[in-house]
């Protein structure tokens, strides 16, 4: 699913109406009409609805919402900022058919008289149809005072397409002079803001986009950015009924040193429970009977290790590294490895030597940036996935420098080094070696714990070992499933409580959940109830 900009979106229904026929009148039938389906569905106890209308389309989608929700035996009151004679055509001929009395809010004086209060304070829900996609803050007169006033409020509020004052292209976390919002549906596709901003002021909460009649060939942009959710179809078929282990890889985890045999351990049980056929786990040979204690399931390699611990450089030798490789699929380097410099002498040379496809993370990050003219994917397949810190030292950068240009220096490097870049935080983005990025919106503050990119390690290596010449919507997977199946866990506990192994328990939700929902809803953030 592509991610656009205002003008794209703009672009996509001038061509759906002009080359496909779906006449406008059509496009906000279907918009209004997902508006209220998705309010009946996921707000059951709010029979008492008041409906926020602006001028424009995206007040004429909220009429056409009141309308539907009446029909459904809602109490709704609508207003509307604005004279009805500033309507124009869409929305002027919604108003035309609306069957409930409109209460007329054209200065703010009238925000505070007794009729809109009881509007307002006696609603179990509110709807924000004030400003949309087009709309360019900040917000003036009746709709600044409406925000304000709303904010006094508990109900929860369900925004159409965007939470009124938010740009559509803003790449911004939050925006401050906007609606607060509790569920957003939006139609056709993502929009930048969608994609990059805390729209619901939560991870938790939903965002949802409904299709209302857009072939997909009308949706065109040159935003080369995707959402990686789109990527799970490739894990959605069942096996073949005559499968066997050796069709889904072998991934060799290799990393541990002392005082952490938990990062490989994890990073192995995450491969094995995302379906690799088979996982070894390369480890200290001190560490080796702790790692297998993991799961009966693994299998484990003890590696020569030095004075400190630390994984060393004798196991470059090749009969040992040989052994080591031999029929392996994918290498998940760096889960607790430690950076004692035998073991970067290992990692160095382990790079030297094999071309097999390698995730690298932790540890193995830090040693890379120490050298860094050894970065390069142009003849293997290679996939780093640091947060903000370890890509400052990657890339020579402060970590603020990172957070203030994610999506550009992500897309710089990738293109640049020729390889995958999962590049962690608020908005995984995974960006590809052709430039193009995929937005995760998957994950909840409970993953802010250590282990839990010991765990995307192992689900990332695993999903390449698995689709091979599917590399890109491999990672793309990975990142979206490792963040589901963390939602799912959260809603069982607390984010105090999670550990980064319930993750791992829940990644069977993960996989059975499809973000495209029966009743025409793409679950871009959030889970139904």
């Amino acid at each position: 699913m592509k991610i656009l900009s205002a003008e794209e979106m703009r672009v996509t229904d001038r061509v759906t109406m002009e080359a496909h026929g779906v006449p406008s009148l059509s496009l906000m039938n279907h918009a209004g009409e997902a508006v209220a389906r998705f309010i009946l569905r996921e707000f059951p106890a709010a029979r008492c609805i008041t409906v926020l209308c602006g001028k424009g389309n995206n007040g004429g989608d909220g009429l056409v919402a009141a309308r539907a929700l009446a029909t459904a035996g809602c109490d709704v009151g609508v207003l509307l900022l604005g004279n009805p004679s500033d309507l124009k055509g869409d929305a002027a001929e919604m108003f035309r058919r609306m069957p409930l009395p409109v209460t007329i809010v054209e200065e703010e004086a009238a925000l505070a008289t007794p009729e809109v209060g009881r509007l307002l304070d006696s609603t179990e829900l509110l709807v924000d149809a004030v400003v949309g996609t087009g709309f360019k803050p900040p917000l003036r007169g009746p709709a600044a005072a409406l925000r304000d006033r709303i904010r006094t409020l508990t109900s929860p509020i369900v925004a159409v397409d965007l939470p009124s004052g938010w740009d559509a292209d803003s790449r911004n976390y939050d925006a401050e002079g906007a609606f607060r919002a509790d569920a957003v549906v939006t139609f056709t596709a993502p929009k930048l803001a969608h994609a990059c901003g805390n729209l619901t002021g939560s991870a938790y909460r939903p965002i949802v986009v409904a299709a209302i009649g857009s072939p997909e060939a009308a949706v065109r942009s040159d935003l080369n950015l995707t959402w990686a959710g789109s990527s799970k179809k490739i894990a959605a078929a069942p096996r073949a009924a005559d499968d066997n282990k050796g069709r889904h890889g072998h991934v060799l985890v290799i990393g541990g040193s002392h005082g952490k045999a938990g990062a490989p351990s994890m990073a192995s049980l995450a491969a094995l429970r995302t379906g690799a056929g088979l996982v070894t786990a390369a480890v200290a040979g001190s560490m080796l009977s702790l790692v297998a204690s993991t799961t009966p399931e693994l299998m484990t390699v003890g590696l020569s290790e030095g004075q400190r611990g630390e994984i060393d450089a004798r196991n470059l030798e090749s009969t040992a590294l040989d052994a080591l490789l031999a029929r392996k699929t994918v290498i998940a380097l760096g889960p607790g490895l430690g950076q004692e410099p035998a073991t970067e002498e290992f990692v160095l040379g382990l790079l030297a030597r094999t071309r097999l496809p390698m995730v690298i993370d932790a540890d193995a990050l830090n040693i890379l940036a120490k050298h860094r003219e050894l970065i390069d994917g142009r003849d293997r397949t290679l996939i780093l996935t640091p947060h903000p810190g370890e890509m400052s030292r990657l890339a020579g950068l402060s970590v603020k420098e990172v957070q203030s240009e994610r999506e550009p220096l992500a897309r710089e490097f990738a293109t640049r080094h020729q390889l995958t870049l999962v590049l962690k935080g608020w908005r995984t983005l995974i960006a590809h070696p052709d430039g193009s990025i995929a937005f995760n919106t998957t994950g909840n503050p409970g993953m802010a714990k250590g282990g839990s990119g010991d765990i995307l390690t192992g689900i990332v290596a695993a999903m390449v070992a698995q689709y091979p010449d599917q590399l890109a919507d491999a990672v793309n997977a990975a990142v979206y499933l490792h963040g589901l199946a963390a939602d799912f866990a959260v809603r069982e506990q607390d984010e105090h409580t999670l550990l980064a192994t319930d993750t791992i328990a829940h990644l069977f939700r993960a996989f059975r959940f499809n973000p495209h929902d029966p009743a025409g809803y793409v679950w871009f953030e959030g889970l139904p109830r």
